[in-house]
């Protein structure tokens, strides 16, 4: 019987050859992992967020009893994930059958068609669902729904957003919560999360997948800590391409100038086929050489159908040749690209070893006092 992976529309084994992708999310990432591996990629994961259970899960049961006491005239519903995990430590604590008794008459409202699916797995029944899927949406069309003051609960999402529950307060309803799960982030001697930083600052990554806006605040706050804040967003808005679940996602990285790919429906699956498209079409250069032609996709160079994998030093500074297109580079903007104090030997050390990788002599070229070129 065959291991190969099922037959899959526009799927590839080698849609992303070459490619070196972070994935920063905690649920769900050997999905996505698994996804990108079996395209080629090379993956560094580094969840800059992860999920974290209340031990004894006593303050989601009491606050589940409150619930079940006040009977809440609306409920929205958030997350598939936290909707389903509510429904479970409920059930363990014989607290389920009361939990769907106390929400059979409650007007629910759900923020996407995951969280529809946990809302409906419970044996429930929702009123609607929010236009953009995403919080602040959800509370506002419980706000043009429920004009009159009523009890409403929400289930919370890994962290507290103090605003939209006060919007909801501020027009006069009562809200009681419920947190079935937190996000917790990472420690700051997390070598995962330092090896994705300086991964993503050395440029020695093509892309990196985010799945909440949390854990882009928490990147930024553990770039911060480790004093490489601005290089970071430097690498973002040139090199680096930063891929966003959606809208929400994507907005703390909008507000520092990034501009991340996202797809049209915010879904995981939508996201790695938006992946492969825009590396694909978009990331791997070619030119035409003395040599024949030369294509540079990911760490992969190939020239003429010889194919070889470059080491970051060596792509670092083949990448900068490359795109230059035959123009010269200046021995100081090659320096630049390297890490650390690059004297000249150190240049020239590093450029012997690229001509090694490509092995084909003559494809970089010295221009005397000028700098070095790729020979077109």
């Amino acid at each position: 019987m065959s291991d190969s992976p099922p037959s899959v529309p526009g799927f590839r084994a080698d849609q992303l050859e070459g490619f070196r992708i972070g994935v920063t999310s905690d649920r769900r990432a050997e999905d996505l992992i698994d996804a990108l591996e079996r395209r080629g990629a090379t993956v560094l994961h580094a969840p800059t967020l992860r999920i974290a259970h209340s031990q004894h899960d006593d303050q989601l049961i009491e606050d589940t009893r409150q619930i079940i006491a006040r009977k809440p005239d609306v409920l929205l519903a958030t997350t598939s994930y936290g909707v389903r995990r509510w429904f479970e430590v409920s059930d363990t604590a014989g607290l389920g059958q009361p939990l769907v008794d106390a929400l059979e008459d409650t007007a629910i409202l759900v923020r996407g068609p995951k969280a529809r699916g946990g809302i409906r797995a419970a044996g429930l029944n929702d009123v609607g669902m929010s236009d953009e899927e995403t919080t602040a949406s959800l509370v506002t069309r419980a706000l043009a729904q429920f004009p009159e003051a009523r009890t409403v609960a929400v289930q919370l999402h890994g962290y507290t957003d103090e605003r939209q529950l006060e919007r909801l307060r501020a027009a006069g309803h009562t809200v009681l919560t419920v947190a079935p799960y937190r996000w917790l982030k990472p420690d700051e001697n997390d070598e995962r999360v330092h090896r994705l930083i300086d991964a993503i600052v050395t440029r020695q990554l093509d892309a990196v997948t985010f799945t909440s806006a949390p854990a882009v605040d928490a990147m930024f706050g553990a770039a911060q800590f480790l004093g490489c804040y601005d290089e970071l967003l430097d690498a973002f808005r040139s090199e680096v391409l930063a891929a966003a679940v959606g809208p929400v996602t994507a907005a703390p990285l909008t507000a520092v100038g990034i501009e991340p790919i996202q797809p049209e429906r915010f879904r995981m699956g939508a996201l790695i086929r938006l992946v492969c498209e825009h590396l694909e079409t978009s990331r791997v250069r070619t030119i035409t050489t003395q040599h024949g032609q030369v294509s540079l996709r990911g760490c992969i160079v190939d020239v003429n159908g010889v194919r070889s994998t470059l080491p970051p030093a060596a792509l670092a500074l083949f990448r900068t040749l490359m795109a230059a297109e035959g123009a010269v580079v200046p021995r100081a903007d090659l320096a630049s690209r390297l890490p650390g104090s690059v004297d000249d030997h150190a240049l020239e050390v590093a450029l012997s070893r690229l001509r090694q990788a490509l092995g084909v002599p003559g494809l970089v070229q010295t221009v005397i006092k000028r700098g070095y070129r790729i020979a077109v």
